[in-house]
């Protein structure tokens, strides 16, 4: 067998096996049942990069602050995810005795239901996409916008002061927020003429020597980029933006209320989101499963994809390490001041992008217009009293 067919074998292994599981059924219920399967690849999958992404993050936080992370279930604590596991299904499930227990009980589910629904359309490796919609990108923002409501029906049900307090900011935050990670991704759209995140993913797979053409490396991609990660890690209420999780402020937010396994399902859907943004942002901006450099194509497609996620849920973990949490003040008026501005901005550099044509003059204009407003909305809005930096003082 030649290297080349080695390499595609590799690459199609999972397309492989499923082709040969189904080709003992009816020709009828083949499709029903491919899509099953990958129903059941995604459900065991990303739940189980979910389990070893918590050990890593608290060894690595804890690495960070000098002391060790989980060390004694299981070889270098790799088990205890699993420890875990049981503790939130044996622990007793608390419901307020005036809570709505209906609403209550559906939240998380509702949470988990919506975020598990994006994962279908994102292309995790060649030809490996639950769903290949033309609207795929529509999609996933539809079903990203149910999340609301899940939270919202968390704090509310709850008949809970901080609870309600949590939801009412985790709302703000995350409709405020995604108005700039929409629009950050309305440029990948302009740019590759298409609402598919397979042929996203196939504008971006091309190369000028060794070099590939992802859209991080434009002026406007790279705007676009760092909008799209702000906006996310504000979405999935991720440090330094866990203000609807506020322990020293408001208990724990809008799952104040609960224990057990319904908390440990709001936590495992907070890290899913984690995982389905980062892989979103992955397909828009980094070229999805695509190769960094040519010569490393004979490397399968699905390991480039989930290495870039794994690398963005890095960057996750090393923010929650380093960085202190914002006020409510610093992060509404973020969002509306500076995020947002700069994001339609954005929008009109891509499109002169577009329609400059090819050459350096775009390039210069590009990046003059994007650092130019960058430098005046930064100094202008640090320089406001209400968007300042934080400042601290100490008792005498």
């Amino acid at each position: 067998m030649s290297a080349t067919s080695v390499s595609t074998t590799a690459d199609q292994i999972f397309i492989l096996l499923r082709d040969w599981l189904v080709h003992f059924l009816p020709a009828g219920l083949r499709p029903a049942a491919g899509v099953v399967l990958g129903v059941i690849a995604i459900v065991c999958v990303f739940p189980g990069l979910f389990a070893l992404t918590t050990v890593f993050e608290r060894k690595g936080l804890g690495r960070m602050q000098n002391r060790l992370g989980p060390n004694r279930v299981g070889p270098f604590g790799f088990f205890q995810p699993i420890a875990d596991g049981i503790k939130a299904l044996t622990k007793e499930d608390v419901v307020p005795f005036r809570a709505d227990a209906l609403v209550h009980f559906l939240a998380p589910l509702v949470l988990l239901v919506t975020v598990f629904m994006g994962f279908a359309v994102l292309p995790v490796g060649r030809n490996m996409q639950l769903a290949d919609m033309d609207s795929g990108l529509l999609f996933f923002f539809a079903m990203g916008a149910a999340t609301e409501l899940s939270v919202f029906m968390a704090g509310w049900s709850s008949r809970n002061k901080y609870s309600m307090l949590g939801a009412m900011r985790a709302v703000a935050q995350m409709i405020s927020y995604e108005v700039t990670l929409l629009l950050s991704s309305v440029t990948v759209v302009m740019i590759a003429g298409s609402l598919s995140l397979e042929k996203i993913v196939d504008a971006q797979n091309q190369y000028t020597g060794i070099f590939p053409h992802w859209y991080i490396f434009t002026p406007w991609g790279l705007a676009g980029f760092l909008m799209f990660a702000i906006a996310a890690t504000a979405e999935t209420n991720r440090s330094p933006f866990d203000l609807p999780e506020g322990e020293s402020e408001i208990v724990a937010g809008y799952h104040t209320e609960y224990s057990g396994f319904k908390f440990a399902i709001f936590f495992v859907a907070e890290y899913l989101a984690m995982f389905a943004l980062s892989g979103l942002g992955a397909t828009l901006f980094l070229g999805g499963w695509s190769a960094p450099l040519s010569f490393l194509n004979v490397v399968p497609s699905w390991l480039w994809f989930f290495a870039k996620v794994m690398g963005a849920i890095f960057v996750f973990i090393w923010m929650r390490g380093t960085l202190p949490r914002l006020r409510q003040d610093q992060l509404m008026n973020f969002a509306w001041k500076f995020a947002l501005p700069f994001t339609l901005l954005n929008l009109l550099v891509t499109a002169l992008w577009r329609f400059m044509g090819a050459g350096w003059p775009r390039w210069v204009v590009c990046s003059a217009i994007l650092a130019g407003a960058y430098v005046l909305m930064g100094r202008l809005g640090m320089h406001s009293k209400k968007f300042g930096p934080r400042s601290y003082r100490y008792a005498d």
